[in-house]
């Protein structure tokens, strides 16, 4: 009989095992994830609404604060409903997407600091 085990999830460690101190993780993650969103979307703003701001170094910034955004909104949300619902698990699928995306946007924000060092260096 050929052995047909297969990974469907995985166990995440808890970043504490007593309930007040998952609720207060779940808070203090939903504070660095808003003001993630507040900052990064204020620089969105910011640089899309100024004509002043349509050069080379803002699109730059531009693109670093949305990539930042796609970064923090990988991982957080289900750090946050695993600590709020009291979850230990993620699924595969899901497992592999985050780290495919957290590797592509890390890579691309830092391409784009590099080619923000360059142009500065240039300047």
């Amino acid at each position: 009989m050929p052995n047909s085990s297969s990974i469907s999830e995985f166990l995440l460690l808890a970043l504490a095992d007593t309930r007040q101190l998952q609720l207060l993780h779940f808070w203090l993650l939903l504070g660095i994830y808003l003001a993630a969103l507040l900052g990064n979307g204020l620089i969105s703003t910011a640089v899309a609404c100024d004509h002043r701001l349509h050069t080379p170094m803002y699109f730059f910034l531009l693109n670093l604060a949305l990539l930042d955004l796609g970064c923090i909104s990988t991982t957080l949300p289900k750090a946050m409903a695993n600590a709020l619902w009291d979850t230990r698990t993620i699924s595969y699928a899901g497992c592999a997407a985050q780290v495919f995306f957290i590797f592509f946007l890390f890579s691309t924000e830092y391409s784009i600091l590099t080619i923000m060092a360059y142009d500065r260096y240039v300047a």
